[in-house]
Order: C-alpha cells, then structure tokens, then sequence
C-alpha cells in the first residue's frame, strides 16, 4: 500500500469504530496483565468468564498470592493450558510485589522479565493500559498485515517493525485494536468477509471473497 492508501484505511477503520479497544475485560493494569496472559491459546470470551469468576476474589498480586496455585487454578480451570498459567501468574505476581510494590511496571524490560510475558503481551499492557503507541502481533494482525499489502513480513517481529513504520502516528494508538478486531470478524483465515470490507478497495490480497448474489 502507498501512504495515502494507508492513510485511507485507517480514517475508514476510525470512522467505522472511533473508539476501539481489548475484548477483554478488566478494570486495572494489573487486572489486563493477568487476562492476557491467560489469553495464550484461549479465546477472549473464555477467559472472559475465568476472570468474572476470579477478579471479585482475588484482583490483586497480593489477593492471587493469598489464594495460592491450587487456589487460581480452580478459578482459571475452564482455559487451555491452566496449569503452567496459574504457575506464571503466581509467579508474577511476586515478582510484583517483591520488586515493584505490588504495581505493573510500565517499562517493556521489566513487564518481559515476568513469567508468561513475552513481546506481545507486553505490547498489549504497554498499549491498552498505558497508552503507549506499541504494536502487538498476534496471529490476526499477522494476517491482516500480509493479506492486505500494509506492512508484509516474514515474521512477528518484521511486521511489528514495518507497522511501526508504516501507520501514521495519529492512528497508532488505536491500531492495535483496529487490526485486530478486523482479523477476527472481517478478515477472517478461512473465508475473509471481503463483500463487507471497508478496505476492500484498498487491500492488495488477489483471492477476495466474491459477492454472494444470495445477499
């Protein structure tokens, strides 16, 4: 895409959803921190339900050291991988309050020092908690990114550098988002929904879903 095309994607993605943000649930950074990390190989939805379940118990580094592993775990038992989840929580969560006073640390070295946290998910806390202009990679902005022609990678990393690069500064606070929840109801793996794309005419990807006469 050249820069006005990109330029045009993002003013259509904005005045489709002005204000976008995370699916999932929380009230705190430290609340965002735990969800995304139990987030890995889950769906928002499910972990949606594990923390109604376990933030009015325990929504604190302190309150989910108090419960114990065994304890979360019975909270967080309905997600994938629950087990080595409640272990890098735990986990965490003392290193929180060992040495950051029970605070979620707004410095990407320290936030991927914590057990469970890698790139991307300090890319998520950075940006949605802390409002920093970071870009998180997951499997939909991958997609997206290299399907449309906006910023295509070999890699996580090369499309997190070429976004960087590529997207105007005015819309990189909110891009994260934008790309996100394209990927995951337009501009889907299998069958994108491209007759109902706001892009369509922008996107580079040859093989668009056509019009349904149906509709």
């Amino acid at each position: 895409m050249s820069r006005a095309e990109v330029q045009e994607m993002f003013t259509r993605l904005r005045e489709l959803d002005p204000h976008p943000t995370t699916e999932l649930e929380y009230s705190t950074p430290f609340e965002l921190l735990v969800a995304v990390i139990l987030s890995a190989q889950a769906t928002d939805v499910g972990v949606n339900k594990a923390t109604r379940r376990l933030y009015p118990v325990a929504n604190t580094p302190q309150a989910i050291l108090a419960l114990g592993e065994e304890g979360l775990k019975r909270h967080i038992a309905t997600i994938g991988l629950f087990n080595a989840k409640a272990r890098n929580v735990i986990a965490t969560c003392r290193i929180l309050v060992d040495q950051h006073g029970g605070q979620v640390p707004r410095e990407r070295e320290a936030l991927e020092a914590l057990p469970g946290v890698g790139r991307k998910t300090a890319n998520v806390v950075l940006n949605t908690a802390f409002g920093e202009p970071t870009m998180a990679v997951d499997t939909h902005i991958f997609r997206v990114a290299n399907r449309t022609g906006l910023a295509p990678g070999k890699d996580v990393r090369a499309v997190e550098d070429h976004l960087l690069k590529r997207i105007p500064a005015e819309f990189l606070h909110d891009a994260h988002h934008w790309l996100i929840l394209h990927g995951r109801y337009v501009c889907k793996a299998r069958k994108p929904d491209c007759p109902q794309c706001v892009i369509r005419s922008l996107c580079r990807f040859p093989d668009k879903t056509p019009v349904d006469p149906a509709r």
